[in-house]
């Protein structure tokens, strides 16, 4: 089963927010609006503006499981993402990404190992999954990897290919 036959509704309480993207490049991030990680935004905005146009797409996931960083309401969340950083990509409802009531997404995507081999749970706010157009894995990057870093980037530009 690929990523995108997962459900998953939108911020705004819309189904299908994983569907919507089938077919497309999806940076998928667990985010949260009270994070030192937070200002990562802006980076995530700037790829969608340079990609968007590609067949890309970032995906925000806000979870408030690491030091309860996303405490917000879905009006709030949005409200925060809209008017701080001009976020245009879409937003899933909150979630769970570790542990006993995490989301079947986040139990696909874990499996995945980033370039050290750390695979299994998200470690904290802001992890990236690349997920290709088939709905696979092909990427994965620590909190601390800028979205604009050359091998995000790198790894964008090649599942467009």
């Amino acid at each position: 089963m690929g990523i995108y036959d997962i459900e998953l509704d939108a911020l705004d309480g819309t189904p299908g927010v994983l569907a919507d993207q089938a077919g497309k490049v999806t940076l998928v991030v667990n985010v949260a609006s009270k994070c030192g990680l937070t200002p990562q935004y802006e980076q995530l905005q700037g790829l969608q503006d340079r990609f968007g146009d590609r067949n890309f797409t970032v995906l925000g996931v806000p979870c408030n499981q690491f030091l309860e960083q996303e405490p917000g309401t879905a009006d709030e969340i949005a409200q925060f993402c809209s008017t701080t950083y001009g976020v245009s990509f879409p937003l899933s409802e909150k979630i769970e990404v570790n542990g006993d009531g995490r989301h079947p997404l986040f139990g696909e995507l874990t499996a995945a190992a980033d370039g050290e081999g750390h695979r299994g749970d998200v470690r904290w706010n802001f992890e990236k999954f690349l997920v290709g157009p088939d709905g696979s894995v092909v990427g994965r990057f620590a909190p601390q990897v800028t979205p604009d870093d050359d091998a995000v980037v790198a790894a964008i530009e090649a599942a467009l290919s």
